[in-house]
């Protein structure tokens, strides 16, 4: 009769969440790789996301925050596609990641609503080609299964210089791992058809392996229950099916079952605790649901779901995260294009909500390792101890032991240094750095396996100087926001943009009235708007400037809002002068045309202070100075030994700095030498760098990447290039190069990529540590660039210090960065200094280059109407309890009653008046907000 007995899971029924419960915001796509595309612990989910440069992930938490909201955020992870992801089983902030850039990376996360780092904690570069798949041990801490193209790593992240072991290399491309339940076999499914069950402890070769897949596509497999594995694949007629096998005999299954003909590969969630087997085919919109026994049925289906979208990607929450007293036996999270939707399993019960149900839930696998890696493969084969589901035994987390504070906090060598803000490490420990060779310190009770660098919690008998100290230097600008402008002033509707401008180029330029954005329409059009005309584009065709060869890059004149300088593909530069009102008809001849370069130029700046002054950078290795009021050639500089990546003049306009793909930043003076009078070294990396100065043109600050293509910031004294970078910070990975905006009145700089989604803020300081990383801004979408507006265009009734233009595939948006402030009635005048007129020249090219300097006036931002925050007046403290004095006085009985009484009332208020919403009006229709 055992056949016959009845399971307490049959009756399971799915439960789709409500649109309300969907993490939203959420950017999916199709991906090449083996993974299931999205991982949940108990606090957080990752997700592969679909941006520009592929290595990035999608970040949220399982449940939403206090607002009943969910916060979505991008970690830059990697410099090509995510393939694989899974949390560390013991500590929910650890995160590893592998990819098509031959690395896997650790990372310690935040919650998603705080800043995540920058840079990993640990970077571990087998050299084996694309990695394909990355899994926790089980078990013991601080240990991974890596697998390659064809042939799976067992790797100690405590021993970064080589894996465990290296196993059989498989005859094609590897497929699945996964570890059994309690650490000891390994299991890999193949393109070549067959199966795999390794003992990487005992031998390098399977201890068993039979051809036993019917069809090379896609498969998966995993652990069931005992010694039972699960494999998702195709039979000879491409329809799907199940298989399950016995892990001692793989030549036959024991149990099949055929879920039809589809494309999309069948994913397998499977709960040892229920026996519960979740399948979800990619690009489906069904979830299906079996039972796997131990006796007969061995597979039976319990449930069938139809959802509203497409799968991408399925992930399993785990135990202790579900709602028990709802009798919530299964959560799964299903990955589609736009959203992720949770789909909950229930076990009907009478007294659900009322009472734990212990009978459905056994206890499960707690969170604290059973061993450190060392231990497991010296032949250790401890269980992980389990832990109770019932919500009145659980047993209260711990807090983490205190970490070792560095001996000295460096933001350039991967010293961490914590955000109080936010709680989380701004950069990587010394783990990250591959050529480290200290090894954390590991025992059993170790939560990763990895020193995460993390600064102690100051005890409150501290000092406030010396707290101050620990967390390093504060910054008013720390919490700046970013924010899209009302949609009001966009552009949008742009058609035809050309998003492959050259990486020296910032993709469109801006000044206070208008805005060129290079077209992908032959003859090297460009199109000019009006910001004062915004809103919806036509779907005509618009007058364009028609530079009849490919535009290399581009700038409008400081002084002039007519004048666009455009260097062209044939090493000319051409001026032109758009009519006042805008481009009512397209321009095909320019006002000037400067010839002299021999090759393609690469990049055109104008002078800060002399009008008609234009600097040029070329193929030909010259940096050559143009008079446009003489039209003609006036200096060539040389000493380049390979690509100009960019130039800046300094504030004063007197030098000329460049950083160039040789290697070095050179300053040259052109009035005095054609050579450069300063040279050091520079970012190692050869994709592309920029620079300018910074700090009252005391240091220059460069930004490129380092020999590995992770973005950096590097800062340089202006007096002594040669003695190399000050100071530098890693800013993660990603292709595109960080251009730099620099706000001289603050001293803080914006940084960001084309193709990026996140923009950096930091304030530069003429001190250690030289720089205080503030928020950042993460634009809805990867933008095409973002240029900036002047001084004056900031409202400073917003405490705006900077607004730029963002430019999208189809539109350009004002983004404003204000400082959070409450007294916003006041000016504040610790935020706004006289700001330089940089809009006028202070003199002309013909003065400049006859030895004369300038400076620019200044002006203040104050409004007439108001009073600076520092002459604000000073408001009387307000006393918040009563004097100690009337709670002592004796009181009688009746006065007290009496008190109290008058208190009811006065809460309550009177029944007899009208309630204040009935006094309430309406609004006018054109008060409403769209």
């Amino acid at each position: 009769m055992n056949r016959f007995k009845t399971s307490k899971f049959k009756n399971t029924t799915p439960k789709i969440a409500k649109k309300d419960g969907w993490i939203n915001n959420v950017r999916a796509g199709s991906f090449s790789c083996q993974g299931n595309h999205i991982k949940a612990n108990s606090k957080l989910v990752a997700f592969n996301t679909e941006q520009a440069g592929g290595g990035m992930l999608g970040l949220s938490s399982v449940k939403p925050g206090s607002d009943g909201q969910w916060t979505v955020t991008q970690i830059s992870c990697h410099s090509d596609l995510v393939t694989d992801m899974d949390f560390s089983p013991f500590d929910e902030s650890l995160l590893a990641t592998c990819s098509g850039d031959e690395t896997v990376k650790l990372w310690h996360l935040c919650d998603p609503a705080l800043e995540q780092p920058s840079s990993p904690e640990l970077t571990l570069r087998p050299g084996q080609g694309r990695l394909e798949l990355v899994h926790f041990h089980p078990t013991s801490s601080g240990l991974l299964a890596i697998g390659t193209a064809k042939s799976p790593l067992i790797w100690d992240t405590g021993r970064q210089d080589s894996p465990l072991a290296v196993l059989e290399q498989h005859s094609d491309q590897l497929q699945s791992l996964s570890w059994k339940q309690d650490g000891s076999l390994l299991a890999s499914s193949c393109r070549d058809k067959m199966l795999r069950v390794f003992d990487p402890r005992a031998q390098l070769t399977p201890v068993q392996s039979a051809k036993s897949l019917q069809n090379n596509k896609d498969s998966r497999i995993l652990w069931a229950k005992d010694d039972f594995l699960l494999t998702t694949g195709f039979d000879m007629m491409r329809g799907r099916e199940v298989r399950l096998w016995d892990s001692r005999k793989l030549s036959s299954s024991v149990s099949t079952v055929s879920l039809g003909t589809s494309n999309g590969m069948l994913i397998p969630l499977f709960d040892e605790d229920t026996g519960l087997l979740v399948l979800a085919g990619m690009g489906d919109t069904v979830v299906d649901c079996f039972e796997v026994s131990s006796s007969e049925p061995l597979l039976s289906q319990v449930s069938h779901c139809i959802t509203d979208a497409s799968t991408r990607g399925v992930a399993m929450v785990p135990k202790l995260a579900l709602d028990v007293m709802s009798c919530e036996v299964m959560r799964v999270l299903q990955l589609t294009d736009s959203c992720i939707v949770p789909i909950s399993y229930h076990v009907p019960r009478k007294n659900s909500g009322q009472e734990f149900h212990d009978d459905l839930y056994p206890d499960t696998a707690g969170t604290t390792p059973a061993m450190s890696a060392e231990e497991w493969w010296q032949g250790g084969n401890k269980q992980v101890e389990k832990v109770t589901l019932h919500p009145d035994k659980r047993p209260k987390p711990k807090a983490p032991p205190a970490k070792q504070m560095p001996a000295k906090k460096e933001v350039a060598s991967g010293g961490s240094k914590e955000d109080p803000a936010r709680g989380c490490s701004t950069s990587s420990s010394p783990l990250s750095t591959p050529s480290s060779s200290a090894v954390p310190s590991r025992s059993p009770s170790s939560t990763s396996g990895l020193s995460s660098g993390f600064l102690p919690s100051p005890s409150p008998s501290q000092s406030v100087k010396a707290i101050q100290n620990l967390l390093g230097p504060t910054s008013k600008f720390r919490h700046i926001q970013g924010a899209v402008m009302h949609r009001d002033t966009h552009i949008t509707n742009i058609r035809g943009l050309n998003l492959t401008t050259p990486g020296e180029c910032d993709g469109f330029c801006v000044n206070s009235q208008r805005v060129a954005v290079p077209l992908s329409i032959s003859g090297g059009q460009i199109a000019i708007f009006e910001r004062s005309q915004p809103g919806r584009q036509p779907d005509t065709a618009l007058p364009t400037i028609q530079n009849s060869v490919n535009v290399a890059d581009f700038s409008w004149d400081p002084f002039d809002t007519h004048r666009l300088a455009v260097a062209g593909d044939d090493a000319k530069i051409r001026v032109w002068q758009v009519p006042k009102g805008g481009l009512k008809e397209t321009l095909t001849e320019p006002e000037l045309i400067l010839q002299g370069h021999t090759e393609k130029i690469y990049s055109i700046k104008f002078h800060p202070l002399a009008s008609g002054l234009l600097v040029s950078s070329s193929y030909d290795l010259t940096v050559r100075l143009w008079n446009l009021e003489s039209e003609e050639e006036v200096k060539v500089l040389k000493g380049h030994q390979d690509q100009v990546f960019a130039m800046a003049w300094s504030p004063d306009g007197k030098l000329l700095a460049t950083v160039c793909k040789d290697g070095k930043v050179r300053i040259y003076d052109p009035r005095k030498s054609t050579t450069p009078v300063q040279e050091g070294p520079g970012p190692e990396g050869p994709r592309g760098a920029r620079i300018v100065w910074v700090c009252e043109g005391k240091y220059l600050l460069v930004s490129g990447f380092d020999s590995r293509s992770e973005r950096g910031l590097y800062l340089y004294s202006a007096d002594s290039l040669s003695s190399g970078a000050i100071a530098n910070a890693q800013v993660g990975v990603s292709p595109s190069t960080l251009i730099p905006f620099y706000d001289h009145d603050t001293s803080v700089v914006i940084l960001t990529g084309k193709g990026d989604t996140r923009v950096h803020i930091y304030e530069l300081v003429p001190e250690e540590p030289y720089f205080v990383e503030c928020s950042s801004f993460n634009s809805p979408e990867p933008h095409k660039g973002l240029a900036f507006l002047p001084k004056t265009e900031c409202n400073v009734r917003d405490v705006e210090i900077a607004v730029g233009l963002m430019l999208t595939k189809t539109t350009i948006e004002p983004v404003a960065f204000r400082v959070p402030r409450v007294k916003k009635e006041f000016f504040q005048d610790d935020v706004y200094t006289d700001t330089a007129v940089w809009w006028e020249p202070a003199l002309t090219a013909s003065a400049w280059l006859s030895g004369s300097n300038g400076q620019h006036r200044k002006i203040s931002l104050k409004p007439k109407d108001m009073t600076p925050v520092s002459e604000a007046p000073k408001e009387a403290p307000v006393r918040k309890y009563l004097p100690s004095s009337v709670y002592l006085e004796e009181k009688t009985d009746e006065q007290k009653k009496e008190e109290l009484l008058s208190a009811m009332v006065a809460k309550l208020g009177n029944m007899d008046d009208p309630l204040p919403q009935e006094s309430f009006e309406g609004v006018d229709e054109d008060e409403w907000d769209d």
